[in-house]
């Protein structure tokens, strides 16, 4: 039996009987003979009442003292968990994200990992300990200040882990029995997949899929870390995401739809396989107004934005007025740093030239992920038929070899989704999903 690490989210640990509940699943574990590292969140939602205490006290609070507020969420569940255990007649001990040897950049509230040192992990495992590690943080590597990895970083935390100590797999439990090829709650109809490949999960989480963090994905995909995503309220099987199908599982793939081989009737041979549908609301557009149609404008627009450290997402460029030459750029971006952005861009003004800004943070975002959509025109069309028959309006459209996304109105994101998960015939025959638990703030 090999090393096991297993990460339990927000939900899983919301009260006393929670992490009583998680304590003996871990124990069960231990007790089937494998090495137990155990990655928690914060209670419930802690953490999103500690952001709404800090911004009670301060409009924008300073970075460190913000990471070292929303870091005390986790170290209270590691405790409590570590007591549960003990409580259950075995041995456990909890460390902090530095403790655990997580070495991140300097990038308060968004930061990334530069190493993982785990030899005080190492060392508790050895001695039969099972070792319960704060998710979400870590310890810069030049001021040694106390850092976190952003909304969602205890997946992170958990595969960073698993890599560092060569886990035979990474489980992520959390309030839904796997990946499901819509949000459950807002697709009662959505299927789980036994399995789906990275590149797919990767492309459902980077649009808005919020069951895993696109970071985690990456950092499982360059370390070819199995992850395992279940429900910690339920004993099922959930979904593997993988570089191939574990060996076990149906002989049907991710989403038990159509295999990509046809071999009856009219159906063409190749068909695309989608894997999903996903959405995000947390995204805002900026349109560039008035920019001078020359080489070099989009260029200074852009690197105004990334030297205030902001990531983008989807871009459109209008075709310039003959009369006037210019045009206008729009990008969406995260909405939580919308103001920064507008900022920096009001900063720039003067030397890129353009007439005005405007900002936009009443929309949506909506995906269609899956493999050998470039190939198979009809999937282009289906999507765009079903946004037209539930009346949602197109403001921005991105594609890449296996997704389309649009961006529409907030108001319109869930029948849009809904729209597109049945127009692919995506709807389960069977009972509706399972949400045991959450909020889903």
């Amino acid at each position: 039996m090999g090393l096991v690490v297993q990460k339990y989210g927000g939900s899983s640990v919301a009260d006393a009987e929670g992490i009583k509940r998680v304590a003996r699943r871990i124990v069960d574990t231990k007790k089937n003979g494998h090495q137990v590292v155990v990655v928690v969140s914060a209670m419930g939602d802690t953490t999103d009442e500690l952001i709404d205490l800090a911004e009670q006290v301060s409009p924008i609070p300073a970075g460190r003292e913000f990471d070292m507020l929303l870091t005390a969420g986790e170290r209270i569940s590691m405790a409590l968990l570590a007591m549960a255990i003990k409580n259950l007649g075995h041995e456990a001990q909890s460390f902090t994200g530095s403790q655990a040897g997580v070495i991140t950049d300097s990038v308060h509230n968004k930061a990334r990992i530069i190493d993982v040192t785990p030899g005080r992990i190492r060392t508790a495992l050895d001695e039969g300990n099972i070792a319960i590690v704060a998710g979400f943080q870590g310890v810069s590597q030049d001021k040694k200040d106390i850092t976190t990895l952003g909304r969602g970083g205890s997946d992170t935390t958990a595969v960073a882990l698993a890599a560092a100590l060569d886990a035979e797999v990474c489980e992520i439990y959390t309030d839904v029995d796997g990946v499901f090829t819509a949000d459950p709650r807002v697709v009662k109809k959505a299927r789980k997949m036994d399995w789906i490949a990275f590149e797919d999960m990767l492309e459902l989480a980077s649009s808005g899929s919020k069951v895993l963090l696109h970071r985690c994905v990456e950092y499982a995909r360059r370390y070819n870390i199995p992850i395992h995503v279940r429900s910690s309220f339920s004993g099922l099987p959930g979904t593997w995401v993988s570089n191939e199908r574990p060996q076990g599982l149906p002989p049907q793939v991710a989403l038990r739809l159509a295999p990509h081989i046809a071999s009856q009737g009219d159906r063409p041979v190749e068909q695309a396989i989608i894997s999903g549908v996903s959405h995000d609301t947390s995204e805002a557009k900026i349109t560039v107004v008035g920019v001078p149609d020359k080489p070099g404008e989009a260029a200074t627009i852009f690197r105004a934005v990334a030297d205030a450290e902001i990531n983008i997402d989807m871009i459109v460029q209008n075709v310039s007025a003959a009369a006037t030459a210019l045009t206008d750029i729009s990008f969406t971006l995260p909405k939580a740093e919308g103001h920064k952005a507008m900022e920096a861009l009001t900063r720039a003004q003067s030397v890129i030239g353009f007439d005005s800004l405007r900002y936009d943070d009443q929309i949506g975002k909506i995906s269609l992920v899956g493999a050998g959509m470039k190939t198979n025109p009809g999937v282009t069309a289906t999507f765009f038929e079903a946004l037209s028959n539930a009346g949602v309006n197109i403001e921005l459209i991105s594609t890449s070899e296996i997704r389309i996304s649009v961006v529409t109105r907030a108001d319109d994101v869930n029948p849009a989704v809904q729209a597109v998960h049945s127009a692919f015939g995506l709807d389960s025959d069977s009972d509706e999903a399972v949400v045991y638990g959450g909020t889903g703030r």
